[in-house]
């Protein structure tokens, strides 16, 4: 993995309290620490924090109530997170070779090519041990999650389908965080099973 390509910081955090949850270092049903005092933990601030909990809220790790803190719910989610946190490192490592492939002028499309077969083969290798396959659906003109990002829709939760990918004119945007607005006539890449396809292509339609 290139060492130029870092995770944010929240995200860190996210990840190191995941990894403590499916290792079982923190039990399901147990609170979290406070913010102030994970804040001390990390040396970072507060909102850092409140950032890093929120997407373990959005996998549904843990849970946060009012009075009661910050609940831990979920250690196989934890499991499920941290996989694809690896999986996802590994991906944006392909990304920045193919940008730096991009600002050459020979070979680019052979090089492309190159990447994208490696993505295919580590995609077959992965669905040997797991009952998922990969899917597209375009997204149509009308659709109301343009302009939306995937951690704004709650795609995940709404779907159980994880987006590897989006395919934007000839351009792909490999692993997209949470942050990537849709785009009309984006081509969504996802994995999951044969009933992903009816709720991804539902969910774009509404």
């Amino acid at each position: 993995m290139d060492n130029n390509i870092v995770a944010p910081v929240y995200a860190q955090i996210a990840l190191d309290i995941a990894s403590r949850i499916a290792k079982g270092d923190l039990k399901e049903n147990s609170k979290v620490y406070g913010r102030s005092i994970m804040s001390s933990e990390y040396g970072v601030s507060p909102e850092t924090i409140r950032r890093a909990i929120k997407l373990l809220e959005d996998m549904e790790i843990v849970e946060t109530k009012q009075n009661s803190g910050t609940i831990i719910l979920s250690a196989e989610n934890a499991k499920i997170y941290v996989a694809k946190f690896n999986e996802q490192n590994n991906a944006r490592s392909m990304q920045k070779q193919l940008a730096d492939y991009i600002v050459q002028q020979e070979g680019i499309n052979r090089k492309i090519i190159d990447i994208v077969g490696s993505i295919v083969r580590i995609n077959e290798k992965f669905s040997e041990t797991n009952p998922f396959n990969n899917y597209e659906v375009v997204i149509p003109n009308n659709s109301g999650i343009i302009g939306h990002t995937l951690g704004e829709l709650k795609f995940w939760q709404e779907t159980r389908a994880t987006v590897i990918a989006i395919r934007r004119g000839n351009k792909i945007i490999l692993s997209p965080g949470p942050y990537v607005l849709f785009e009309a006539e984006d081509t969504i890449i996802f994995v999951g099973d044969i009933s992903s396809i009816k709720a991804v292509t539902d969910f774009i339609n509404k």
